[in-house]
C-alpha cells in the first residue's frame, strides 16, 4: 500500500521532548461509556480511567432510542472530574459506535433522542431499497457491507414511516459530532463515522447524491466532511466554567470506535492484518485504496474510513458472543465461572471434538445458545457436547479456525503478504484463544493493547496538536508504551487436520 519511510523516533520528539500533554478521551460503546486521561511525555503514553457510566437504549411506544442528553451528562460529569485534578487539560476526544444520528432543527436544536441501531424499523428496509437502487450498485457505490442498520436504511425507513423529525430536519450529525455540537456549538461531519453510513463514496469521500436522493433526503443536510486529526473549536464559555476545564479545545479524532482502535495498532509496517476482538470480532487489513470488487463483493467485505487517508477493508465476525451467551445460561442455572476458570476448563477439553461456524444465522440471538451449538452438531453430524467444558472448547476452536478463513480470504485480495495478524481489544487479553488463532493461521499474533479504541481515540489529538507528525509517528510512540504479547504457531500439522474439518462443516 506504499507507506512512506518511517522517520527516525528523534525527528518525531526532538522538539516536544520536554513538553507534557494532557488529553481526555471519551471511549462511548453501546451499552457503556468512559472517559481516560492521558499524559503524553517525551514520546511515552500512560492512560488512566477516571469515569465509567451506563448507556442503554431506551424503548418508547415500540421505537427504540438513545439517550443523548443523559450522555452528555455523563460527559460533564468525565470533564469534571478531570478539572478536580487540577491538571491542564490539552484537549477532548470523542468517538462512538456507528451507523445513528440526531435530527437537526433550523434552530440547531436536537429534534428529539436519535434512534438506535436496534430500532426494529429497518427491518425489511434494505430489500425495499434495492428497488429504488440495485443492491449491487449500492455496494459499487460505497464499498460498504449490506447490514439492515446502516445509516442509508435508517434514513429510507424513517422516510417511508413519515418521520416528523426528518421532515423538519435542517441538519443531520452522527453521534460523536452530535456530542461534540453540544459540547463546542459547531457542527461537523467526522470522515470515519460517515464512513459507515452506505451513503459515503470511499473514492471521492462525498456524499453520494443518488443513494440518498432515493432515500428521501438530501445532502445538503449533512456538514461538510471532516478529517480526523482537526480542532473542532473549544468548549463554549458556559460549558468551560460549569465543568472547570476552562477554554480547552474539541478534536475530531477517528469517531468511529473502530477507527480509533485500528489507529492504536503498534505496526512497524503495512504488512499486517488486524483482529479487533470482542463480543464481535472484526477483522481487516488497512490499505490506502478501497477494495471495492466482484470478489470484496461476493466476500461481503467493507470498506470504512481510517486516518491519514487509510481505508479500513474488512468484515464483521461474531466473537465471544457465543460463550458469553452461554455463560449467561450457565449463571441462570447457578454456575458462574471466573474467566480464568473457563481457560483452564477449555485447556483442558479435548481439541476438535466439535466445531461449529459462529456466523451462522442460528447463533444470531436464540433462546438457548447451548441448544443451539448443540443442534448445529447434530444436523452436521458431530457429536454433541457433553458439559461446559466441551461447549467452551468447541467455541474457542471454532473461532481460531474462522479466523484462518477470513484471513486466507483477505489475502486473496490483499496488495501485499499478509505477515502477522494484530489483536486489540478486549479479546487481546484471552491468551488461550490467541494461541489457537496463531496455531490455525500459521503465523505470528501480536496481542495488544486491549485498550486500543482509548489510545487511538488520545493519540489523534496528539497528532492533532502537533505532538506527533502522522500514524507512523502514533505507532511509535504506541509501541514504546505498551508492551505486546506475542503467540507463534504451534501444532501445525493437528490445525491443518483440524482446518479440513472445520470446512467440511460449514459446507
Amino acid at each position: 500500500m506504499g507507506f512512506q519511510k518511517k522517520k527516525p523516533i528523534f525527528v518525531t520528539y526532538k522538539l516536544y521532548a520536554m513538553q507534557t500533554y494532557t488529553f481526555l478521551a471519551f471511549d462511548l460503546g453501546a451499552t457503556s461509556g468512559r472517559s481516560i486521561l492521558a499524559t503524553l511525555t517525551n514520546g511515552k503514553l500512560e492512560t488512566k480511567e477516571l469515569t465509567r457510566f451506563p448507556n442503554t437504549i431506551m424503548p418508547i411506544h415500540g421505537k427504540f432510542y438513545w439517550n443523548i442528553y443523559g450522555l452528555y451528562d455523563s460527559l460533564k460529569e468525565g470533564m469534571k472530574a478531570a478539572a478536580a485534578l487540577n491538571i491542564k487539560i490539552d484537549a477532548i476526544g470523542i468517538d462512538t459506535w456507528g451507523v445513528d444520528f440526531v435530527y437537526v432543527g433550523k434552530d440547531g436544536a436536537f429534534l428529539g433522542c436519535p434512534r438506535a441501531y436496534r430500532d426494529p424499523y429497518t427491518d425489511g428496509a434494505p430489500e425495499a431499497f434495492f428497488k429504488l437502487v440495485p443492491r449491487k450498485e449500492v455496494y459499487e457505490r460505497t464499498g460498504i457491507q449490506i447490514m439492515n442498520f446502516n445509516s442509508l436504511y435508517q434514513l429510507y425507513a424513517a422516510t417511508q414511516e413519515g418521520s416528523s423529525a426528518i421532515e423538519a430536519a435542517e441538519r443531520i450529525l452522527f453521534i460523536p459530532d452530535a456530542l461534540t455540537y453540544m459540547l463546542t456549538g459547531k457542527m461537523i461531519c467526522e470522515y470515519t463515522i460517515a464512513s459507515t453510513s452506505q451513503f459515503l463514496n470511499p473514492i471521492n469521500k462525498q456524499f453520494d447524491e443518488k443513494l440518498l436522493n432515493a432515500a428521501g433526503v438530501k445532502s445538503s443536510m449533512l456538514p461538510e466532511i471532516t478529517h480526523p486529526g482537526t480542532v473542532v473549536g473549544n468548549i463554549t464559555p458556559a460549558l468551560a466554567e460549569e465543568t472547570g476545564l476552562g477554554p480547552v479545545p474539541v478534536v475530531a479524532v477517528a469517531g468511529h470506535d473502530t477507527g480509533s482502535a485500528i489507529a492504536a495498532i503498534p505496526a512497524e509496517n503495512e504488512r499486517f492484518a488486524y483482529l479487533s476482538s470482542g463480543t464481535w470480532s472484526l477483522m481487516g487489513i488497512e490499505v490506502i485504496d478501497p477494495i471495492i470488487s466482484e470478489a470484496s463483493f461476493e466476500m461481503n467485505f467493507t470498506n470504512e474510513g481510517g486516518v491519514d487517508g487509510t481505508t479500513r477493508f474488512l468484515k464483521n465476525i461474531t466473537g465471544m458472543w457465543l460463550l458469553e451467551q452461554c455463560r449467561k445460561e450457565w449463571e441462570k442455572e447457578g454456575t458462574s465461572y471466573t474467566y480464568p476458570t473457563i481457560v483452564e476448563l477449555a485447556s483442558a477439553s479435548e481439541g476438535f471434538r466439535c466445531l461449529v461456524n459462529p456466523d451462522h444465522p442460528s447463533f444470531a440471538n436464540p433462546v438457548s445458545m447451548t441448544q443451539a451449538i448443540a443442534q448445529y452438531c447434530t444436523s452436521t453430524g458431530q457429536p454433541v457436547p457433553q458439559n461446559h467444558s466441551q461447549y467452551i472448547r468447541c467455541i474457542f476452536d471454532s473461532l481460531a479456525l474462522k479466523y484462518r478463513e477470513v484471513l486466507q480470504k483477505l489475502q486473496q485480495v490483499a496488495p501485499f503478504q499478509i505477515e502477522k495478524l494484530h489483536i486489540i481489544g478486549g479479546g487481546a487479553q484471552n491468551k488461550l484463544l490467541n494461541q489457537f488463532t496463531a496455531n490455525a493461521i500459521g503465523l505470528p499474533v501480536v496481542a495488544g493493547p486491549s485498550e486500543a479504541t482509548a489510545i487511538g481515540n488520545i493519540m489523534m489529538q496528539a497528532k492533532a496538536l502537533g505532538a506527533v507528525s502522522d500514524l507512523l509517528d502514533m505507532r511509535s510512540v504506541i509501541r514504546q508504551s505498551i508492551t505486546p504479547t506475542v503467540f507463534i504457531p504451534q501444532d501445525s500439522t493437528a490445525w491443518e487436520m483440524a482446518y479440513k474439518k472445520f470446512l467440511s462443516v460449514l459446507k
